[in-house]
């Protein structure tokens, strides 16, 4: 039977028959993530997948709907990993989904160096912030901000973990483009499928999506855009059907 701690709660993991443990109290999961689980180019039948800074495992348990591969979810934060791993022991997938409690930044010396097919990634966003915001509350300071790893972290253990011809897919804020595509290539990913997210049209993009191979040849191509809102601030049937399935 299922334990809830606290103020968690279980909610639906939208269109996909699947729950997951969730708290006010930290940081829950985006359309980021969502998005970022159907972007990402996976292998069907077989694999081994990691995504890192997993949170509460809303990514690892997205792409066991995609594919039969194996999955690693790695955290840091001991209440998320918490909260992950009940998730996954609740909807029975602990033969395919295996979560780690640690730092990415050791995990290539845990699981292994150049033998992962896919790696992803929702990193934190923001610059370190102040005492008086880490203070408030801990949990979304570390979820939303390089405190424990930074950009570059990400992408280079994102390298060490993959085989060559591996892809790493990951989902950030569009101020950060260069940094993430120079620092993708300084670690042998090189880009190759770039998307914009606008939250309506005529707006600035507020996200963006890349996957890169590593040691791939250059040739990035640019998807059309994803815009997540009408006019009436409804979601757009796109976003409606990887929300919700309509």
């Amino acid at each position: 039977m299922l334990e809830l701690k606290g103020d968690e709660r279980l909610d639906y993991l939208l269109a996909e028959k699947l729950r997951i443990i969730q708290s006010p109290t930290v940081f829950s999961f985006s359309l980021d993530a969502v998005l970022l689980s159907k972007f990402v180019q996976i292998p069907i039948q077989k694999g081994n997948l990691v995504d890192l800074c997993a949170g509460n495992g809303a990514i690892p348990l997205l792409l066991s709907t995609r594919t039969k591969g194996k999955i690693t979810g790695v955290e840091i934060q001991d209440r998320l990993f918490d909260m992950a791993k009940r998730s996954v022991e609740y909807n029975q997938l602990l033969g395919q989904i295996t979560m780690i409690h640690g730092d990415i930044k050791d995990i290539p010396n845990e699981i292994g160096y150049d033998k992962f097919d896919v790696v992803t990634c929702n990193p934190p966003y923001f610059p370190t912030p102040s005492q008086d915001e880490i203070s408030q509350n801990e949990h979304y300071a570390i979820a939303r901000h390089e405190i424990l790893c930074t950009l570059e972290d990400v992408v280079r253990v994102s390298s060490k973990l993959l085989r060559q011809g591996g892809k790493a897919a990951f989902v950030h804020r569009p101020g950060r483009l260069m940094d993430i595509l120079s620092l993708m290539r300084r670690y042998r990913l090189e880009p190759k499928r770039l998307q914009f997210v606008y939250p309506k049209e005529g707006k600035e993009a507020n996200a963006i999506l890349v996957e890169g191979i590593k040691d791939g040849s250059p040739d990035l191509k640019v998807l059309p855009p994803v815009v997540v809102y009408n006019d009436k601030h409804e979601y757009n049937p796109e976003i409606r059907r990887i929300l919700y399935g309509e």
